[in-house]
């Protein structure tokens, strides 16, 4: 008889491991920007893990990819609306939504028109809340859910010519700290993932600023060369993708998470030594003259 009831609860544990695992594996996560960069390569490994993707792009017939790929401008109010509609055609409940689409301007802040700015503010800040707000009552009614955004190490302390992405990823450190207070009750999880350079091919899809201003010739050829060496050796993005993954899988993330090598001891440094860490970047800089 006892055999007879331990053999019963090895069977039922093992069918309450398999369902318990099916229930993880089956999590419906949306990833935006999932064509290129830090989007496609957690989408991917995602899917391949088993869970449901559906990851966006602004021209998703223009690439196969494994996993649903839906048409999103997060910059069009109009086309934020027509996806939502689209979204919930394949899923009655959204689990994750990581907010990862975007884009980067380089360029020296004079430089840089009011325009192009605004361009980047566009996508990279309103574009991820008005996703994030359309997507909200979502969360809401179903008491449950996770809302990670990809934000940057920019986001936390700048470099020169990043004025702009600098300034739209520290809105966003600032906007999501706020809605982590106020979806506490509702048990949806906020957090962020800031990664330091990563080989992501950020810099070719990148925009540059239009302007020229003779008197930053010299600086500028010297952060051209800068930047160009910083993202040439920089590592592959693994660390990125096994955050996001584990993200994924805590049940209440804390809210900050910067990945990279140094990336804690910058975030020190800023705090407590800013004038050690502003030293370091124009030693770095100045390695390189025209």
């Amino acid at each position: 008889m006892q055999v007879v009831l331990y053999i019963f609860t090895c069977i039922l544990q093992a069918n309450l491991q398999i369902n318990l695992n099916t229930m993880k594996t089956k999590q419906n996560i949306l990833v935006t920007g999932a064509s290129s960069g830090f989007g496609l390569l957690v989408a991917t490994r995602l899917h391949n893990s088993g869970y449901n993707v559906i990851g966006t792009s602004r021209n998703p017939g223009k690439i196969n990819v494994p996993f649903k790929l839906l048409e999103l401008d997060i910059a069009n109010d109009d086309s934020i609306k027509s996806f939502s509609n689209e979204l919930f055609k394949h899923i009655s409940q959204l689990d994750v939504l990581i907010n990862n689409a975007g884009f980067y301007l380089s360029g020296l802040a004079e430089e840089t028109t009011i325009e192009q700015g605004k361009q980047q503010f566009e996508t990279n800040f309103w574009g991820t809340i008005k996703l994030t707000n359309e997507l909200l009552p979502n969360f809401r009614r179903q008491r449950f859910g996770k809302i990670i955004t990809v934000g940057s190490i920019m986001g936390l302390f700048n470099f020169p010519s990043a004025a702009y992405y600098g300034a739209s990823k520290h809105a966003l450190e600032g906007y999501f700290k706020s809605l982590r207070f106020e979806l506490n009750e509702f048990n949806i999880k906020v957090a962020m993932v800031e990664p330091m350079g990563f080989k992501t091919g950020i810099i070719s899809n990148s925009f540059v600023a239009e302007g020229k201003i003779n008197d930053y010739d010299n600086y500028r050829g010297k952060i051209e060369k800068f930047s160009k060496d910083l993202f040439e050796n920089s590592p592959e993005p693994t660390p990125v993708i096994n955050t996001l993954l584990k993200l994924i899988e805590e049940k209440d993330p804390t809210f900050s998470h910067p990945v990279g090598k140094g990336a804690s001891v910058f975030w020190a440094i800023q705090h407590f030594a800013y004038k050690t860490f502003e030293n370091s970047i124009i030693k770095n800089i100045n390695k390189f003259n025209n």
